[in-house]
């Protein structure tokens, strides 16, 4: 991170620059950090003097990180964590006085499954915690090493060495049709579960293949895939209004029933769901993320 005039550097430009980066707004930067908008325009003005880069610039009616703020926002994020938690050490921190936005990466089922209970506790126990629910993208990126995603959770497939990544539970795919599908009736075997009716797939890449396809190809067997959704929740509107068969983890199951969707075994060897979480290790000292992850393996483990 290159700055200049270092010896008058005001090292609060970096909680700044920290939170005006979360916000792209330098109106939602003044009001988490109690400052008027004339304030906190000027205190841009000196971030980007002291950087020599624009930082935020205008698109339409919102702003956007330059290419290099973007590359130097994992590394104010690491230190305003380490600084805060560096004045934190030796007394316990307390998580009502807390005011933070933590952002969580995961497919919409994850914000489905557990949004709501994760909410309620954060007002209980952090309600100056604000929770970005962040949906995968169709593309891979190093999302936490970036600092774009403060925690990942899922299927988590990173493969970026120095990611934290803890797995919690398994899980497994259920078949889901609406009320009254035929399938429903009599013995469901793969070849009825294969050809009696169209198939429609989850994918954020649009792909129209997956293990399914794998486990009835083992038994000679193809399925019908007529067309891919991006997101488990959209998907479960698909298959309410026609005949698709589709798929969703257990997990979200409770949000297939109370569409009025039937849910059922799938009569094929497919592979568990590994579950868990992933950080990047600059958020292990910091008590706001400790309190997330915390929070999180409970509700995947059942304790909560």
């Amino acid at each position: 991170m290159r700055v200049t005039q270092s010896a008058d550097l005001d090292l609060n430009l970096l909680v700044a620059l920290d939170v005006l980066l979360e916000e792209q707004s330098v109106q939602g930067a003044a009001r988490r950090l109690h400052l008027s908008e004339p304030a906190m325009s000027r205190t841009l003005g000196r971030i980007r003097k002291a950087l020599g880069d624009p930082v935020l610039v205008r698109a339409g009616r919102r702003m956007v990180p330059t290419p290099h703020a973007l590359a130097v926002r994992a590394e104010v994020g690491a230190v305003v964590e380490r600084a805060r938690a560096l004045f934190a050490r030796g007394r316990d921190a307390d998580l009502r006085t807390v005011s933070r936005t933590l952002a969580i990466l995961g497919t919409d089922l994850i914000a489905s499954a557990y949004g709501a209970r994760l909410l309620a506790r954060a007002a209980e126990e952090a309600p100056g915690i604000r929770l970005r629910f962040l949906s995968e993208s169709h593309v891979d990126a190093p999302f936490l090493r970036q600092g774009t995603a403060d925690l990942e959770i899922g299927v988590v497939d990173t493969t970026a060495p120095e990611v934290h990544v803890e797995t919690l539970r398994e899980d497994r795919m259920v078949g889901v049709v609406r009320a009254g599908h035929p399938l429903l009736d009599g013995e469901l075997t793969a070849e009825r579960f294969a050809l009696e009716a169209g198939h429609l797939t989850v994918s954020r890449r649009g792909r129209l293949y997956g293990p399914v396809d794998s486990a009835l190809g083992e038994l000679g067997l193809e399925r019908k895939v007529v067309a891919s959704v991006g997101t488990f929740p959209a998907s479960l509107f698909v298959i309410r209004d026609t005949d698709l068969v589709g798929l969703i983890a257990s997990t979200g199951r409770p949000l297939a029933l109370d569409l009025g969707l039937v849910t059922f075994e799938v009569p094929l060897a497919l592979p568990p769901l590994s579950m868990g979480i992933a950080w990047h290790p600059r958020h292990d000292a910091d008590p706001a993320h400790a309190w997330l992850r915390g929070c999180v393996r409970d509700l995947m483990t059942g304790r909560a």
